[in-house]
């Protein structure tokens, strides 16, 4: 396998069919790209974040005027606490000053943060127009941007306002990665190990095996990774556009790390941060309910801690479960989990006694004061 060549992966969903093209230069190809999809005289609006905007928005603005394409860019403030509808009315505010029509597109560069919002926003601004994700996270590459899903967060949880709303086009340059800190590096390896666990045991096993300073310096073995982990993710949701079936085991790990996100304020974990941790408390409730063998659940255990440090929970466990009984997996006064069967095989189950999510939470409330410390001392970052 050539793991240098630029790859193409198709997303078939029913509403809106794209590509999502994965390989360095991209960047700067973007305008080359999206002249293939609109005319010179829509409007482009790139929402984008100050660290993203300095060290490569001249690069896309660039890339863009080439093609002449009329783009204009606009920042939001970063972090996740940015993540709500104020942001979006105050973007959406911007794009009616600046005549923004039903014939302009909108374009994500940036993080998932980015991506929920400028996605949102594009999915009801004039009630709709196009969308671009052009990301610039391992995570917003490998997930986030991928599929369609928008979201703003409210006090009461994550995500729990939010649209379907496809992108025409998805431009993934691992090149941008180059400049992510390396915690937020890890970050999104968390959610390239959550894809392995559920559906491609190759990418555990990858994960297992190298290096994280290898991994940032060796960009074929990284488009590799980041071309897998969307390939998986597009073949789910193409599936299964509107999450009612298969695209539901993508939320594995997600239904503890989003009540710990809530917890923490959205302050202390980085997402997939949380979702690792997400991921273990899943693992130990299988084991509880049969679905796991022990020593399926240590590999996961261990794969998740060998990526790297995380930060410990100092929050209490009955703020944790508050924060779970809003979560969206919660349907019809049920709390559904995403359980392994094995690592590349997952069940979606709400047949999950209280005694162990209450165990689970406590376990890795446990290990965060442990285990997380122990990985940052003896581990591979």
């Amino acid at each position: 396998m050539n793991r240098d060549a630029p790859a193409r992966v198709r997303i078939a969903v029913q509403s809106l069919e794209c590509e999502a093209i994965i390989g360095n230069g991209v960047l700067d190809e973007a305008g080359t790209y999206l002249r293939g999809i609109f005319s010179g005289r829509k409007k482009l609006f790139v929402i984008t974040i100050a660290n993203v905007r300095r060290r490569w928005g001249k690069q896309l603005m660039r890339s863009l005027s080439s093609a002449e394409l009329d783009a204009r860019m606009l920042e939001i403030p970063d972090g996740e606490n940015q993540k709500k509808l104020g942001t979006v009315e105050a973007l959406a505010e911007k794009l009616a000053g600046l005549r923004a029509d039903r014939g302009s597109a909108v374009i994500a560069f940036g993080g998932g943060v980015v991506g929920d919002i400028a996605g949102l926003l594009a999915s009801v601004y004039m009630r709709g127009v196009d969308f671009v994700q052009i990301p610039t996270t391992v995570l917003a590459q490998v997930d986030a941007a991928i599929g369609g899903k928008t979201g703003a967060n409210l006090r009461a949880g994550k995500n729990l306002v939010g649209t379907f709303h496809q992108p025409r086009a998805v431009l993934i340059d691992p090149t941008v990665l180059s400049t992510l800190p390396e915690r937020q590096f890890r970050s999104g390896l968390y959610e390239v190990l959550k894809a392995g666990i559920i559906g491609n045991e190759g990418l555990v096993d990858f994960l297992e095996s190298v290096h994280l300073k290898q991994l940032r310096e060796d960009s074929a073995e990284l488009n590799w990774l980041i071309s897998e982990a969307v390939r998986l993710k597009a073949e789910i949701v193409s599936k299964d556009e509107k999450e009612s079936g298969p695209r539901r085991t993508l939320n594995f790990g997600h239904t503890v790390g989003h009540a710990l996100e809530a917890a923490c304020g959205y302050r202390r974990l980085l997402h997939g941060e949380a979702v690792a941790w997400g991921m273990i408390a899943a693992a130990d409730i299988a084991v509880a309910v049969g679905t796991l063998g022990r020593d399926a659940a240590e590999r996961i255990t261990n794969a998740v801690l060998q990526i790297g440090p995380l930060p410990p929970i100092n929050v209490g466990s009955a703020t944790v479960f508050r924060f779970l009984g809003v979560d969206k997996k919660s349907r019809d006064g049920s709390l559904y989990f995403v359980l392994p069967r094995a690592i590349g095989q997952v069940e979606i189950t709400n047949a999950v006694p209280i005694e162990a999510i209450e165990k689970a939470v406590q376990k890795v409330k446990r290990l965060s004061q442990t285990g997380a410390r122990r990985s940052a001392r003896h581990g591979r970052a």
